[in-house]
């Protein structure tokens, strides 16, 4: 009996001690892949720091708006769909956001292997929303609406570099929140119908306003920082969300904080973005474009590019370099193109033995340009 109850010890000890080295592993693995994989947070727009009241909220509004049944056939939102419900999967279970916060993805891989389990977005859906008006014929009680502040929205300025490279910077912004304030005030005001008899057999009906006592409060501004994250080939005009970080509502929820990114130009380097293309000018010589070159283009993550040509260039001549633009957004090692138009810097003044060397090369202009458009077929 007792080298049973030894023997299975020995085995429970075994079994905690493998436990933990998978934790620890699946620690130094989410460390070492860290930004590599999506970020559960991001995915529903809202901070670290977020309450699952607003984690709950943050999903319902975006689980509304991708749900398959409003979006047929689309299969971004499909996806879309597919990653907020693995994100509220974890952030809306305390113990399997303990984990994701302390070992990342991986952590909660191995907590599923040993044991945890769940379900998939429709599933999510289906008991968040429990048959939601108008998706999938369930036809469910709909919760009354709760007043909510504006969107506020603003244009975040990127530079090529940034899509380029993906940047992720500080942002400080007053915004309003409610604070506690002395006395009370009347909230959740309601209008209902009331029914009055004035008279033998005589009924009026009218509407009054129905409120109850809260303690008051009042909007200040307070200074907030948060961290904005521009994935690598973001579309110009592409979202980025912070779900209710906007201006607070009294008697109401937050409203939202929209980043939209836009891309400068490049103006020292003479780029701009055109899609997923990066269009660069470049400026050539006229022996350059007479005789040919090879250059070298250090690009924004300090790989070389060569550009060369044998051939006469004319001005404004298009060289287009496949797979050196922008990383295409969301597609895993696609780019676009890299499309060069030169440009020929003419001397502004020429010797007198200059010209004569010309005349003499060229002596037929009529033959001169038909052997320089030649060079362009």
């Amino acid at each position: 009996m007792r080298s049973r109850r030894h023997a299975h010890t020995r085995a429970s000890f075994a079994r905690r001690l493998v436990a933990s080295i998978v934790l620890v592993v699946a620690f130094v693995l989410h460390v070492a892949s860290a930004g590599s994989s999506g970020d559960y947070y991001a995915a529903l727009g809202v901070q670290r720091s977020s309450s699952s009241d607003q984690i709950k909220r943050a999903y319902r509004k975006l689980a509304l708006k991708y749900h398959p049944d409003k979006n047929p056939g689309d299969e971004a939102a499909a996806s879309k769909f597919s990653e907020i419900g693995n994100a509220y999967e974890v952030l809306s279970n305390d113990e399997k956001r303990k984990i994701y916060d302390r070992y990342g993805e991986d952590g909660l891989k191995q907590h599923e292997q040993q044991g945890g389990h769940g379900g998939g977005a429709g599933d999510i859906f289906s008991q968040f929303f429990g048959g939601f008006g108008g998706f999938g014929g369930g036809g469910g009680h709909q919760e009354p609406e709760t007043p909510k502040g504006q969107t506020i929205r603003v244009d975040m300025s990127c530079t090529v570099e940034d899509i380029y490279l993906g940047k992720r910077t500080r942002v400080s912004r007053d915004k309003l929140v409610t604070k506690a304030a002395r006395g009370t005030r009347k909230c959740n005001c309601r209008q209902k119908l009331v029914t009055r008899q004035v008279g033998p057999g005589m009924y009026q009906q009218y509407t009054e306003q129905q409120c109850e006592d809260c303690p008051n409060v009042k909007l200040v501004r307070e200074k907030i920082d948060l961290f904005v994250e521009v994935e690598a080939g973001a579309p110009d005009g592409h979202e980025i969300l912070f779900f209710e970080e906007g201006d607070a509502l009294i008697d109401g929820d937050p409203g939202d904080l929209q980043f939209v990114v836009r891309t400068q130009e490049d103006k020292k380097r003479k780029i701009k973005r055109v899609g997923n293309d990066l269009h660069m000018t470049m400026d050539i010589t006229l022996v350059e474009a007479l005789n040919g070159f090879s250059k070298v283009f250090t690009h924004y993550d300090g790989h070389k590019v060569k550009i060369e040509r044998d051939k006469v260039t004319v001005p404004y001549h298009v060289l287009t370099i496949k797979n050196e633009g922008l990383p295409k957004y969301n597609q895993f090692k696609k780019f676009g193109n890299l499309v060069i138009t030169f440009q020929v810097q003419f001397p502004k003044f020429m010797e007198k033995h200059q010209k004569t060397a010309i005349a003499k090369t060229f002596p037929d202009e009529n033959v001169f340009k038909k052997e320089f458009y030649a060079t362009l077929s």
